[in-house]
């Protein structure tokens, strides 16, 4: 399992209702911390596979949802349970850094 995108359109179908915790990574191709943070991501979703899922949402492409979720910088990673906002990492800050993000909703 890899990371997968998710769009404006899709957001509430795949985050909100989802049954399993879900953290997006809110990125854009540009962006060098996204860029380095991508494998690592990769990798944990395989380690945390049927526990969380881990999607990404271009913001280049994609502006309604982090608008709406108050995303003003990237990479910002935010993990969503049960429909709501239970953690952030703004910034790259390494993998530790996202799998205390992923345990908030573990």
């Amino acid at each position: 399992m890899t990371t997968a995108d998710v769009t404006d359109g899709d957001f509430d179908s795949r985050v909100l209702s989802n049954k399993t915790p879900v953290m997006v990574d809110f990125w854009a191709p540009w962006c060098a911390p996204c860029r380095m943070a991508e494998p690592i991501l990769e990798e944990l979703s395989e380690t945390y596979k049927g526990k969380t899922e881990i999607l990404k949402l271009n913001v280049d492409e994609n502006s309604q949802i982090p608008m709406k979720y108050g995303v003003m910088s990237i990479p910002t990673t935010i993990l969503y349970k049960e429909g709501k906002e239970v953690g952030r990492q703004i910034g790259f800050a390494g993998k530790q850094a996202f799998e205390d993000l992923i345990k908030k909703g573990l």
